[in-house]
């Protein structure tokens, strides 16, 4: 077996890919969502591949399921059971403003996902060492659980006490009770998840985690079904936030993992790419049709937290640091007291763009694209889906033209450099505000307007080069493929940074390697293909925040602390003479999943021939120009193209203009650079 399938979810179409390890064979098939029944979109998107699932080799998904149900407050009703005394963390929270509300004097924090009424206490007590201070009262736990299930009719239960980061026996013992009690009921636990300290952020952590399990676990039930009945045979692997995949089952463990699955795998996508292709820094830009998704790549590493924030609840989990707004192809251009505004709503699969002909009546960023020429109608997804650029300009004339006293054009062209901008500020906050030049970050745009957006992007920000990938459209689909099995477990452990107190961690990373091992097995991993990573969360004495610093074997306490320093400065621009203190410890566990090269692309003398051509608007000059149109399937290695100028690809378009030009690498990539880069 030799073919790969991955499908990824997006707001407005679901990218389902079929890769030839083999040839290096790329099939991909794009459906709408189906936000009514999500499981029906994917098993539309393998059916139309034509692939025969019980000769895949593997099959991966990414899903943004959980997080559109924290975002739009539609997950399972959730009851909370924890120390008594402590049933108002979640009220409570931290008293800390957001730094982009900063000053906004009406702020109000998000309201709980649990009200009061659901959220209970038992007498258990344990101290910070883990010791039992008061032993866990089993009766009350049956009691509470029978309160929120047969009272308030609840099906799904957070488990979180004090100090279980310290010691779980209690919370996975109330668990077992609750379980064994109520067996069609799902119940989280915190020490599942994370075993760090920061009651507020652990609570608030697993009850994300059970706002979503019933909504996730009743959708992979009916995918795995439904994948079973076209043929498939291997295990289904879900992307995890921050990399890396796991089988089904174990994301319905825990699948608050599986939170920026999608996005995920268009990091891991263009991690992947960077190694291949020796590109030390690269910002990763996803544009689909809901949201703008950005990531930096430093060093041919992304850059990784683990503790994160959705909709202003925390969440202490392995995550990409990935930077999302509200702004793709599906953005809404509307007028608020005069001003334009572009995003965070969206139009979606239903009723989609204006020129989608289905209900639509919201001019969208795409209508825009539309407007200026910039994507032909009779060829949009390679000519599988009818649309209307009339009916684009009809609505931009007559919802944002009107209203602002300019003509067509203008404001078509101000929908799109209000979205850069928005985008702009994003990019800035991952990387000027961290220190970092993104002059000196290649941009590599995919998604399915990454292409469309990316190069007035990098003229607004000065960037060198633009990457597009192959297959840039189904791109985030494609990382998964290229993605290893991992899984992360950590503990909270605060101690000097010292020889002796390194040498003490070692019965701590112990327990944690047994349930990577665990973890492993369950995944089916070969032992010549597992992987473990040992890290420690450093700070200096006296600090609140911590940088992870990898553990390699002989390290002394100077070894870490000097790496740590140099962390330390490269994020804060300084490094301090003071003792360290370490955090906590965690440990990666990694199945390596093989790899194919990048396929070199025939080289082919001279310039490309244009197919055709057409009249767009062109950014760079401030007018309509003649843009020549190239089909992407007929590029050769070596070749160039000067902007203006269109190339087409079915389910993408990339668009350059006159400042700046294109080239295609050895291996099919496109690379736009401003005309002069380089000189």
């Amino acid at each position: 077996m030799s073919v790969k399938v991955a499908v990824d979810i997006g707001g407005t179409f679901v990218d389902a890919v079929a890769y030839d390890t083999a040839t290096g064979a790329i099939r991909v098939h794009k459906v709408s969502t189906t936000p009514a029944a999500p499981a029906e979109g994917v098993l539309q998107g393998v059916a139309a591949l034509q692939a025969d699932l019980s000769e895949v080799e593997s099959f991966a998904h990414g899903t943004t399921l959980g997080l559109n149900a924290i975002l739009q407050r539609n997950g399972a009703r959730v009851g909370v059971i924890t120390t008594e005394g402590f049933s108002d963390v979640l009220e409570i929270a931290r008293a800390g403003i957001p730094a982009d509300r900063m000053y906004d004097f009406v702020y109000q924090r998000p309201r709980p996902l649990v009200p009061r009424r659901h959220r209970l206490g038992v007498p258990e007590r344990l101290d910070a060492s883990g010791a039992v201070v008061v032993p866990l009262d089993e009766a009350a736990v049956l009691e509470a659980g029978r309160t929120l299930v047969e009272q308030h009719g609840l099906r799904s239960i957070a488990v979180c006490f004090l100090h279980s980061y310290a010691n779980p026996a209690h919370e996975q013992r109330a668990a077992q009770v609750l379980r064994e009690a109520f067996p069609g009921v799902a119940v989280s636990v915190s020490s599942d998840l994370t075993r760090e300290y920061r009651e507020y952020e652990r609570t608030s952590t697993v009850v994300l985690d059970a706002y979503i399990r019933p909504v996730l676990n009743d959708y992979l039930d009916q995918l795995e079904k439904g994948l079973a009945g076209l043929g498939l045979t291997e295990h289904l692997h879900i992307m995890r936030s921050g990399g890396g995949a796991m089988t089904a089952a174990l994301a319905k463990q825990a699948p608050l993992h599986t939170v920026l699955s999608g996005p995920a795998g268009g990091v891991v996508g263009a991690t992947f790419l960077a190694r291949e292709l020796g590109l030390d820094n690269v910002l990763s830009f996803d544009v689909g049709g809901t949201s703008v998704d950005a990531c930096v790549i430093v060093d041919g590493s992304p850059t990784e937290v683990h503790e994160a924030e959705i909709d202003g609840l925390p969440l202490l989990i392995p995550i990409y640091d990935i930077r999302t707004i509200g702004a793709g192809g599906g953005s809404i251009a509307w007028m608020d007291a005069g001003l334009l505004k572009v995003g965070p709503r969206s139009a979606g699969a239903v009723p989609g763009p204006v020129a989608y002909g289905k209900g639509g009546t919201e001019p969208t960023v795409t209508d825009a694209a539309f407007a200026l020429g910039w994507l032909d109608p009779g060829a949009f997804l390679g000519g599988a889906m009818t649309v209307s650029a009339d009916a684009a300009r009809a609505a931009i004339a007559q919802k944002v033209a009107g209203p602002l006293g300019l003509d067509e054009t203008a404001a078509a062209a101000s929908i799109l450099e209000i979205l850069v901008a928005r985008t702009v500020g994003a990019m800035r906050e991952i990387t000027i505000e961290r220190g970092l030049d993104p002059r000196e970050f290649t941009l590599m745009a995919f998604g399915g307007a990454g292409p469309l957006i990316a190069p007035m992007l990098a003229r607004e920000m000065d960037l060198g080069t633009t990457l597009v990938p192959a297959v840039p459209a189904a791109f985030s689909a494609f990382g998964m493929l290229m993605s290893d099995l991992e899984y992360e477990f950590a503990a909270t452990t605060m101690v000097p940074l010292s020889d002796s107190s390194l040498a003490d961690l070692a019965p701590t990373f112990a327990e944690l390697q047994a349930r990577a091992v665990e973890a492993l097995d369950a995944q089916h991993v070969p032992d010549e293909n597992r992987r473990l990573v040992r890290t420690v969360d450093v700070r200096y004495l006296g600090q609140e925040h911590s940088l992870p610093v990898e553990l390699r074997e002989g390290d002394t306490a100077a070894d870490v602390l000097a790496r740590f320093g140099e962390l330390h400065q490269a994020r804060h621009g300084h490094a301090m003479d003071v003792a360290g203190q370490i955090f906590s410890v965690r440990l990666k566990a990694v199945g390596e999943e093989p790899k194919p090269g990048l396929v070199t692309l025939p080289g082919k003398p001279g310039s490309p021939e244009a197919a055709g051509s057409r009249r767009a608007f062109d950014m760079a000059a401030r007018d309509w120009a003649d843009f020549p149109v190239y089909e992407r399937a007929g590029f050769g290695a070596g070749q160039v193209v000067q902007g203006p100028a269109i190339v087409e690809e079915g389910t993408s378009t990339t668009v350059f203009f006159s400042d700046q030009t294109l080239r295609v690498d050895a291996h099919g990539h496109l690379l736009i650079t401003s005309n002069g880069a380089g000189e």
